[in-house]
């Protein structure tokens, strides 16, 4: 049987908001600034008038024919950084290298479904979040009660999760730290008999590890999820996987992750995480997703 699609947002934002999109770009609201960032999705016409789009703090100019190259276009006054929160959690955003802001909105989803879960579960449960970024889906655990280990390639970005740690107060919550490349750090854990209860995965199209190695997501992510496997306790607790910018669908994810379960008493969904405008009501699709809970 196929599955059915599943289209998740986040309601219950109150320092983000996608006030409008349309002609390729979005219109966002981070805390108390105002963006517009590309977004190749939004193929149609914005809904609010163009003042409004000018009266943004800042816009991303694209580099012609890449996805990620570009630079950032100052219009008003802007702090270095910002505080924003959500449901109890406090982290740091401002302008990067790329188009990104410390924070991927969509993905609350993940984190409400993830608390949820260790809330529910009335046992110790283990958390691995790879490729973790600047920390959220990692406090977000941490904050419902989890032990948490967290890898990303990126010393920066390992830094940055540290200081929303202190900026949410979560200080004295399990929390392991990694800088290291992740197929080898999972590699590595298997070896130890190290075993989670819960998996996180939002692994890059293209990226490299601490010593320049090469990630490639559609080379790499069978193997990837293999070791995962190997790593998962006899209950495991839930599974999920976050892709951006690929060319697959979440069908693609969802059979991936079948096939990694395969055996285990849970169910596997599916589908595109979104946000939903402000100005027009359409959800904007912004990544696939996959993810697996035990039942």
């Amino acid at each position: 049987m196929n599955p059915e699609l599943t289209l998740l947002s986040s309601p219950s934002w109150k320092d983000y908001a996608l006030l409008d999109s349309g002609g390729g770009q979005k219109l966002e609201r981070f805390g108390a600034y105002t963006f517009v960032r590309p977004e190749h999705q939004a193929v149609w016409k914005p809904a609010l008038p163009q003042k409004q789009w000018d009266a943004a703090h800042a816009i991303f100019q694209a580099a012609s024919g890449d996805e990620t190259g570009g630079k950032w276009q100052a219009r008003r006054a802007i702090e270095p950084h910002w505080t924003m929160s959500y449901q109890g959690l406090k982290f740091r955003a401002h302008h990067t290298a790329s188009r990104h802001l410390g924070v991927f909105p969509e993905q609350a989803a993940h984190w409400d479904w993830i608390a949820s879960l260790v809330r529910a579960a009335n046992r110790p449960v283990s958390v691995l979040n790879l490729f973790g970024y600047t920390g959220l889906a990692t406090l977000a655990a941490a904050q419902a009660g989890a032990q948490v280990t967290h890898v990303d390639a990126a010393k920066k970005s390992v830094t940055w999760a540290k200081e929303n740690q202190s900026l949410s107060e979560l200080e004295t919550r399990p929390i392991r730290w990694m800088i290291d490349d992740v197929l080898k750090f999972v590699q590595r854990e298997a070896r130890r008999g190290a075993r989670y209860d819960g998996i996180l995965l939002d692994p890059p199209k293209f990226g490299r590890g601490p010593k320049g190695e090469v990630w490639e997501v559609f080379d790499m992510l069978p193997t990837l999820l293999a070791a995962c496997r190997t790593i998962l306790t006899p209950r495991p607790l839930f599974i999920v996987i976050t892709a951006y910018a690929i060319r697959a669908s979440a069908l693609s994810l969802y059979y991936a992750v079948e096939e990694m379960m395969a055996g285990a008493a849970g169910r596997t969904t599916a589908g595109e995480l979104t946000t939903i405008e402000q100005s027009a009501g359409r959800a904007l699709s912004l990544a696939i997703f996959a993810r697996w809970e035990s039942l």
